[in-house]
């Protein structure tokens, strides 16, 4: 790093970027994954579907920028390439193509929640460090959490019972939600 902030020391300013990058990569995976369910949804809610995936995608590019400028901020150079995404992610690529909207739900609704997991680690992790950067991390997860309400929202039963419960994979979700 060639630039680090007077308020944060080198090693602090390292780890905030590490976890940072890996935030960075996450954003970008989740975009093309939203993107990716808004060309490939099909069946009888595809509109309403396809319609509410656009502001989320919308979203989490700006969430990528954010954290990217913070990343430069903090004196590093943030990685938006396709390399750095298959680089730092922990978890697999998505898994379904054209499929139905109650499919893709569950399977999204699965990606959420290790999304929501990996920040919320980095909320906790950035808190003695870095406060302005969980700052950022917290205001994000809000909006993300919304977005999964809204997801679960269509996967619900009238008592809250998800139609994928106990799912841990997004085939083994879009399996039991069809």
């Amino acid at each position: 790093m060639s630039f680090t902030t007077s308020w944060l020391g080198d090693k602090e300013a390292r780890r905030v970027v590490e976890i940072l990058q890996e935030r960075l990569s996450a954003l970008n995976d989740l975009h093309l994954t939203l993107k990716h369910i808004h060309w490939n949804v099909v069946g009888p809610n595809f509109i309403g579907v396809h319609e509410m995936i656009d502001p989320q995608v919308t979203l989490v590019r700006g969430y990528a920028d954010t954290i990217a400028e913070r990343i430069a901020t903090l004196g590093g150079s943030p990685r938006g390439t396709a390399h750095a995404i298959e680089t730092d992610r922990s978890w697999d690529d998505y898994s379904l193509g054209r499929d139905t909207a109650q499919a893709h739900l569950a399977a999204l609704d699965v990606v959420y929640d290790g999304f929501i997991s990996t920040q919320r680690a980095g909320i906790t992790e950035t808190e003695e460090i870095d406060p302005v950067t969980q700052d950022i991390l917290i205001g994000q997860s809000a909006e993300l959490e919304k977005f999964q309400w809204f997801v679960r929202a269509h996967l619900e039963n009238a008592a809250g019972e998800l139609t994928h419960a106990g799912q841990h994979t997004e085939t083994g979700a879009a399996d039991q939600a069809r």
